[in-house]
């Protein structure tokens, strides 16, 4: 079946894949909710495609992405839900609706929050916060409702403002910290001070999931240093003291300054 479209063919293949006559076993038993976590997996390695600029890498992420768009819509269109075709109306319209001044007769960029606005509203999602989808990385997720409430004046004025905050979540975390039975208290406290740095991040212009991202690098980075050396050192870790570990981690830091300059 290499002679239809691209899409249809798709489509086909995965009506094959899902048909409980000489389908594939795996793929007939999942279900939206079996798949979603490898749907939010293909979407971080899109992401890292791009990060990586590696195009062919981006074209192959990409087409997985596509799949868990078709899987989803197969399976709901087994249930008399909606189709693949509805997928793709729904957000040629929501496009359409959003661009009027591209395809109607507008002729300045509308505003863009008054439309999504309406169109929570539409769908009873009347509260500030409503729309944000909980399924987010939470550092994301706590961005996007600072960034919410602070539409409506809910915000601190200045970065400092916000590190006398992170200091007062520390010092809270801090007594926690000294109460040994208090584990909830402790992970209570210990997101308070994480939301107030993403608090922070955001205030300063930064993304808070592409610093911590950035931070990851540089950590995988600097112990792969310490790791290698010590191999051809002919060394393990149980026979490394902490203070030689942490002399080969400055060698590292040294090492990507002088890369750098």
């Amino acid at each position: 079946m290499t002679d239809v479209a691209p899409v249809e063919r798709l489509l086909y293949i995965m009506e094959r894949l899902r048909d409980k006559n000489g389908g594939c076993p795996w793929d007939i038993r999942q279900t939206s909710e079996s798949i979603a976590g490898y749907t939010v997996e293909e979407a971080y390695e899109v992401y890292d495609a791009v990060e990586r600029r590696d195009d062919d890498a981006l074209k192959e992420e990409l087409g997985d992405l596509l799949l868990h768009v078709v899987f989803h819509a197969r399976i709901a269109e087994e249930s008399g839900k909606f189709d693949f075709a509805d997928v793709a109306r729904t957000v040629a319209d929501k496009m359409i609706r959003r661009h009027p001044h591209v395809f109607g007769t507008a002729e300045n960029v509308p505003n863009w929050e008054a439309l999504k606005r309406s169109e929570r509203e539409q769908k009873h999602q009347t509260g500030i916060l409503d729309g944000i989808a909980k399924s987010l990385p939470a550092a994301t997720r706590a961005y996007k409702l600072q960034n919410r409430a602070a539409r409506v004046g809910f915000d601190w004025d200045s970065p400092s403002l916000v590190l006398d905050k992170i200091e007062e979540e520390m010092g809270e975390l801090k007594n926690e910290i000294a109460q040994s039975s208090h584990a909830d208290q402790r992970e209570d406290e210990m997101g308070d001070l994480l939301f107030a740095c993403v608090n922070l991040a955001r205030k300063l212009g930064i993304d808070p999931e592409k610093a911590l991202k950035r931070t990851n690098a540089k950590f995988e980075r600097r112990f792969g240093y310490i790791e290698k050396t010590l191999n051809e050192r002919q060394k393990n870790f149980e026979e490394t003291t902490l203070d030689e570990m942490e002399a080969l981690w400055v060698e590292a830091k040294k090492l990507e300054r002088n890369q750098r300059s």
